[in-house]
Parts: structure tokens; C-alpha cells; sequence
């Protein structure tokens, strides 16, 4: 896999659950796009863009954000492990360039307060395989998938 020499810009999101009461926890405030799961039993997800005008890495960061979440919620359920409220996904896209090629790159940032790290890791992990968006980019793109606990 081609490794990015300069990276030109970056798409960053930010995808949490949204309390119980249906109200929205704001982040960035520049784009808030809700989304909810297909089957409407799951809990609402809340896509949180950082520039006015969103970019193509930035909207394929929120779509793979939430789909991420989504598979996180799935793994938690077959492992019965509760996840925290504030619970969030952070998922940052890079375009960049190599020579005259352009590629991109992700890092996926997994926040689960109040988790063991190991849980957490294999839940994180776990949702990594299983979901849509990891398995199209796996192998085409460098991606970091980073845990935090504290």
C-alpha cells in the first residue's frame, strides 16, 4: 500500500449517541446531520462536522462514523457489554499525495469512558471487522484504529 508523502486536507467527525430525551449532544456545531439506524430500534446517532462546507472526506468520514457506531452497538450487544453514555467515534479521512497519485487515509478514534481498555479494544476491534465501511476500505487504505478509555 502507497504511503501519503503530504497530506492536503483532512475530514474529521465526530458521531455520538444522542441523550434519552431525543435531544442532540452538540459538538462542533457547523453541520449536525441525525442519523438512526435501519429498523428505528436503535438509538439515533449525531453526525457533527467541523467546516461550514463540508468536504468529500468529511461526508465520507460522517457516513463511515455512524456506520462504525452502528457496528459498535451490534458488538456490544452479542458480547452483553453496556456501552457507556458518552460513547463516541471520532473518525478523521486525509487526502494526500504521493508523487502526482492521490490517496487517502483514515484514523479511527474510539472513545469509550468507563470501559476496561481491553473490552473496549476488542469491542472496537471487533466492530472494525464487521463493518461495511472498514471492510470496503480495508486494504485499499492505511487506517489507524486508536482506543481511549480514561
Amino acid at each position: 500500500m502507497t504511503k501519503i508523502e503530504k497530506v492536503l486536507c483532512t475530514g474529521k467527525t465526530r458521531t455520538t449517541a444522542s441523550s434519552s430525551d431525543g435531544t442532540s449532544n452538540k459538538h462542533h456545531g457547523r453541520l449536525d446531520i441525525k442519523l438512526s439506524s435501519p429498523g428505528g430500534s436503535h438509538p439515533e446517532y449525531e453526525f457533527a462536522a467541523s467546516l461550514p462546507h463540508p468536504t468529500a472526506e468529511q461526508l465520507f468520514a460522517g457516513a463511515w462514523s455512524a456506520c462504525y457506531s452502528a457496528a459498535l452497538g451490534v458488538v456490544a450487544k452479542q458480547m452483553k457489554v453496556v456501552l457507556p453514555p458518552d460513547l463516541a467515534v471520532e473518525i478523521e479521512v486525509d487526502l494526500g499525495q504521493t508523487g502526482d497519485a492521490y490517496f487517502l487515509q483514515a484514523r479511527l478514534n474510539v472513545s469509550a469512558p468507563g470501559l476496561a481498555h481491553d473490552v473496549a479494544a476488542a469491542l472496537a476491534h471487533t466492530a472494525h471487522e464487521i463493518c461495511p465501511y472498514s471492510k470496503a476500505t480495508r486494504g485499499n487504505i492505511d487506517v489507524d484504529l486508536n482506543v481511549v478509555t480514561a
